[in-house]
């Protein structure tokens, strides 16, 4: 008997992200574990930005300049309705309002929060790169974002990979 097309069998949805975006956030100063929980309550708290899902909390030694103290660093995945553009402007007020004083490039800071991925968009602006520039060379994101989004390639290339390439050894879990 021939397959009869029915009307009201509609074709499975395609696969949707679970997530807009993620979002990167370490510290070195003051109560560490405290900031990045104060730094995820002032991203969220007009509804505009909503928390999917977080990491657990990883201790990690400083990359770039090592002459500073040890960092937490989580990563989220987000819901928004922001633009990259938006969300960065975000991220930045976030940052100024607990804080953070930029004297020292990669120096020590009370927070820092960057944009990692934002869909499978590519920007390339003066202010504004994602995917992030450097998430391929940095294990304190990696092996939070693998928490949040095991699956996620960037530029064609899986977390797992990206993590196989560089050492993870100083990446430490703690609770929180």
């Amino acid at each position: 008997m021939a397959e009869i097309e029915r009307a009201d069998v509609k074709p499975p949805a395609p696969a949707v992200s679970a997530f807009d975006a993620t979002l990167a956030l370490g510290t070195n100063l003051g109560d560490r574990v405290g900031n990045i929980e104060e730094a995820i309550r002032r991203l969220t708290a007009d509804g505009s930005v909503r928390l999917v899902k977080r990491s657990g909390l990883y201790r990690s030694a400083p990359w770039g300049v090592t002459d500073q103290d040890w960092f937490v660093n989580a990563c989220i995945s987000i819901d928004t309705d922001l633009s990259p553009r938006e969300l960065l402007e975000r991220c930045q007020a976030v940052e100024n309002g607990m804080g953070r004083v930029r004297t020292r490039h990669w120096g020590p800071r009370i927070i820092d929060v960057d944009i990692l991925t934002f869909g499978d968009l590519k920007i390339s602006e003066p202010d504004l790169v994602v995917p992030h520039p450097l998430i391929a060379e940095r294990a304190f994101v990696l092996v939070p974002l693998k928490d949040i989004a095991p699956d996620l390639t960037v530029n064609g290339a899986s977390l797992g990979a990206m993590l196989a390439k560089l050492d993870a050894s100083d990446i430490v879990p703690i609770e929180a």
